[in-house]
């Protein structure tokens, strides 16, 4: 059987990390892009306020293009969904089946775009879908996951988890109202390694700011990646 053409909407953290892992382990899809939105005024993956730098060398390790979206900043939700919409009709006339999305459990986000992909044409996929987030979330520490906290919302969890690594340490400290993916907005991530990677991409430290009522941890692309 053929398999079925689609994208993969990519923040470069570890859920559209493993939803590629689950979808290379799929024998219906073929992944053949990662779709990401990126601040043209920063120069930043959106939300997850990592440096575009960090995301070219995902898409290398991962072996993927990236279709990039330029969001302007600030970017209403109106230009938004008209950027979206142009995308869906170039995945529509590259003969492409569906977009794939990392979303965990939130009803509201999926239904969301359930509608929009419907308009345009195209199927939507969940492979993470309603697995319990304690067990996904040790799942992807087992698998050799490797990634920092790089956005953490204050109002949700303390601004001190702002770049720590995601890791065993980090799921026993979390409070019990944080959820330990972070799916309702507690923090997000830049995945550096892992199954989905054939390389693992070298990252330090750098700033910490607090900016737009969330705390972002800086990560610096070292001078090359190296294999694990």
């Amino acid at each position: 059987m053929e398999k079925k053409r689609i994208l993969l909407s990519w923040s470069g953290g570890k859920d559209s990390a493993w939803a590629l892992h689950l979808l290379r382990d799929n024998p219906e899809y073929e992944v053949v892009g990662l779709l990401t939105t990126v601040n043209q005024h920063f120069g930043r993956v959106a939300m997850h306020g990592f440096r575009e730098e960090l995301l070219n060398l995902q898409g290398e390790a991962a072996g993927l293009p990236l279709w990039k979206v330029p969001l302007p900043w600030p970017c209403s939700n109106e230009v938004y969904e008209g950027l979206m919409a142009e995308v869906c009709e170039r995945a529509v006339a590259e003969r492409l089946h569906g977009i794939a999305f990392g979303d965990l459990f939130l009803e509201d986000i999926r239904a969301y775009r359930v509608e929009k992909m419907a308009a345009a044409g195209l199927q939507p996929i969940f492979p993470c879908w309603l697995i319990p987030t304690h067990e996904l979330a040790r799942s992807m520490i087992a698998a050799g996951i490797r990634a920092h906290l790089v956005c953490v919302d204050p109002r949700k969890l303390d601004k001190k988890f702002a770049g720590r690594v995601f890791d065993a340490d980090l799921l026993a400290e979390l409070p019990e109202t944080v959820d330990p993916c972070g799916e309702r907005g507690e923090f997000h991530t830049f995945v550096s390694a892992g199954p989905m990677l054939s390389r693992s991409i070298e990252v330090s430290p750098g700033e910490v700011v607090e900016r737009d009522s969330f705390v972002y941890a800086d990560l610096l692309p070292a001078s090359n990646t190296t294999h694990p």
